[in-house]
């Protein structure tokens, strides 16, 4: 079965991302404000996740337009590699986020001040919802673009994020465990850590032109080697020019001649 791609769903795919970087800057905007008032460095923090999800939105918005170019004699394989270098890029910003996050944390454990606990769950409320909506858009391009993946990952970080914000806005309410402020920000920063290193290490084993994971050389040098017909094959290489786009080139020498 021929698979023909559709200019439309190109569009749709831009369309939610326009409207998940409109989500996350009205997200960041509120968040800080409301941060600043309630006087709660998680909601902050969290404000600031938004901000660099928006950011890693537009990053792979330019992306996808660009891997919609045409290939050309100079590129032959197209444009395609402008979506792992962007899925790389948002996950170094990820990176940089969460020691930023460690920092100020860290330093407020050790200056606890007063915090607005009711603002602070309201707008974080507000945070999540708008957060669900986003994953809810790009759940399903997340599952079949690494580039896609890489924001929605973002997006996703920050609903968990928001409900723990919530969480410790309740703990601030009740029981006046203001230190909890600081405990979560490390928590979330430090899940932002793993995951975008995981990021890192996926774009990179792609832009190395590794051999993609699941695939054995050896098995497919003794498959093509059983067809009849086939004395060997050499200097095999499988690689992949974007996220499930894999390519294999090798030589192989024929028992016989090949009559014209």
């Amino acid at each position: 079965m021929t698979h023909h791609h559709h200019p439309l769903e190109g569009a749709g795919k831009e369309g939610r991302i326009i409207v998940s970087i409109g989500l996350n800057f009205l997200i960041a905007l509120v968040e800080v404000v409301g941060g600043v008032l309630a006087g709660s460095l998680s909601l902050v923090s969290d404000a600031l996740h938004n901000f660099s999800d928006a950011v890693s939105l537009i990053i792979s918005l330019i992306a996808v337009k660009l891997a919609q170019r045409e290939r050309t004699e100079e590129s032959t394989f197209g444009y395609k590699r402008t979506e792992i270098l962007a899925a790389l890029l948002n996950a170094s910003i990820l990176i940089v986020v969460s020691f930023f996050l460690f920092k100020e944390a860290i330093s407020r454990l050790f200056s606890v001040a007063p915090i607005n606990s009711t603002l602070m769950i309201v707008v974080a409320g507000i945070g999540l919802i708008a957060n669900l909506a986003a994953v809810f858009i790009l759940h399903k391009d997340a599952r079949s673009d690494m580039n896609i993946k890489s924001a929605y990952l973002h997006l996703f970080l920050d609903t968990l994020s928001s409900a723990a914000v919530i969480a410790g806005g309740l703990c601030i309410y009740f029981f006046k465990i203001y230190w909890i402020d600081s405990l979560l920000t490390i928590l979330i920063g430090g899940y932002v850590l793993k995951e975008g290193y995981g990021l890192i290490c996926d774009s990179l084993h792609i832009l190395m032109q590794k051999t993609p994971k699941g695939i054995d050389l050896k098995d497919i040098q003794r498959e093509v080697q059983e067809i009849e017909g086939i004395q060997n094959i050499h200097h095999l290489h499988v690689w992949e020019i974007t996220d499930g786009d894999i390519h294999l080139e090798c030589h192989i020498n024929l028992s016989a001649d090949i009559k014209i």
